[in-house]
């Protein structure tokens, strides 16, 4: 079989201590259930991993997680229950990584009733998943038998209330993120054009967008309906793969823009890096997806907190990440002329942009760090009481 990890800072099959000095009898032990972390790249999996980190400073913190992505996900979940229901026995909470999980919530509620608490982060496609089973038993009955919902975003709330879920069992905490990792620096045009192997004059502007490419990430949108009536100065370049990179390639030559759209796949953190430090704006062009929906926007919190303006739609989950104004502009979603517009403007003026985006780090580290995260994490799980 796998060896899964068991671990806080994790290895593989080593079960290793928190880093919380002194726990009180009070403080509670948490045991964190996750199907994704890392080496496996993703929302969930750097959401996992960054709020496992954080709770393991604050209380007694184990992580069972599946570290090798979906495939190994048959072996995972059967493994992840017979652990779970063993290591229950020396802690008072179970926090599950995603709805998904439910069913072994479900089981641990059978094994231990009131005894133990039970928790679950749900994200927007734990509950809008469009398969008959998935919402016959995990959105009916698996998810909401936790005891309290951790919801990343309010539309995700909206959606569980819609699907019969009290909305009285959810409380909204959204993600964090690493204000170290992603923090401000220096432009490096030279490197930028190195890694667009283009050659960027001095009055090229340069839009970015990086995440996995899903239709509801509106890129195809973006580059038939807004690039082309953007100034020839302008170019767009996408980091990231998935589903719907063909859409996005066949919306690249319809409109003539393979000068102006860089695809550049998979990228490293240091390219990462030099794309949020060395572009002009960060670009969210999200668009409502029947059966599809943005839980949060995790992207647009670690852009800011780079320094680089963001903007996005003002639409599901990113509402929540982006407070107008503050760390970022919300455009409404598909509004054509809208975009045009905040695109245009931000980028002609250079000085206050760059003032928009150090006020954007400034907010995102006193609001959005991982470790105020997990404080209000470790508040909701000793405010909310078992039940069986």
């Amino acid at each position: 079989m796998r060896k899964f990890s068991i671990a806080c800072a994790v290895t593989n099959g080593v079960k290793i201590t928190n880093t919380n000095p002194m726990p009180t009898s009070d403080t509670p032990r948490i045991l964190f259930l996750s199907r994704a972390y890392p080496p496996v790249t993703g929302g969930i999996e750097n959401q996992n991993y960054e709020i496992s980190r954080a709770l393991a400073r604050r209380v007694p913190c184990t992580v069972i997680a599946n570290k090798h992505g979906k495939r190994a996900l048959p072996l995972f979940l059967p493994y992840a229950l017979i652990v779970t229901l063993w290591n229950m026995r020396t802690h008072d909470v179970l926090l599950l990584g995603d709805g998904v999980l439910g069913i072994i919530g479900g089981f641990v509620k059978i094994f231990y009733g009131n005894r133990k608490k039970v928790l679950c982060i749900v994200h927007g496609l734990d509950l809008t998943f469009n398969n008959n089973i998935y919402q016959n038993f995990w959105v009916k009955q698996f998810i909401p038998d936790a005891d309290r919902l951790i919801a990343v975003g309010n539309q995700t709330i909206k959606e569980g209330v819609t699907r019969g879920i009290p909305e009285e069992k959810f409380v909204f905490v959204p993600n964090g993120v690493d204000v170290k990792k992603f923090a401000l620096g220096t432009p490096d045009r030279k490197a930028l054009s190195v890694l667009l192997k283009k050659d960027l004059s001095d009055d090229t502007r340069v839009l970015f967008t990086g995440g996995r490419l899903v239709k509801r990430k509106g890129v195809a949108w973006f580059i038939r309906t807004i690039l082309p009536t953007l100034p020839d100065n302008i170019i767009y370049a996408v980091a990231g793969d998935g589903p719907d990179r063909t859409n996005i390639e066949a919306a690249i030559r319809e409109n003539g823009m393979q000068d102006r759209v860089v695809l550049l796949g998979y990228v490293s953190d240091d390219d990462r890096r030099t794309l949020l430090h060395s572009c002009d704006l960060f670009i969210q062009p999200n668009i409502p997806v029947e059966g599809d929906m943005e839980g949060f926007g995790l992207v647009v919190l670690e852009a800011g907190s780079s320094g680089i303006v963001v903007v996005a739609s003002r639409l599901e989950g990113l509402k929540d990440a982006i407070h107008d104004g503050k760390n970022g502009i919300l455009v409404p979603p598909e509004d054509a002329d809208a975009w045009k517009e905040t695109v245009i403007t931000l980028l002609s003026d250079d000085d206050k942009r760059t003032a928009m985006g150090r006020a954007a780090h400034e907010y995102i580290t006193k609001h959005f760090t991982w470790d105020a995260i997990a404080a209000r994490y470790v508040e909701v799980i000793e405010q909310t009481p078992a039940r069986r």
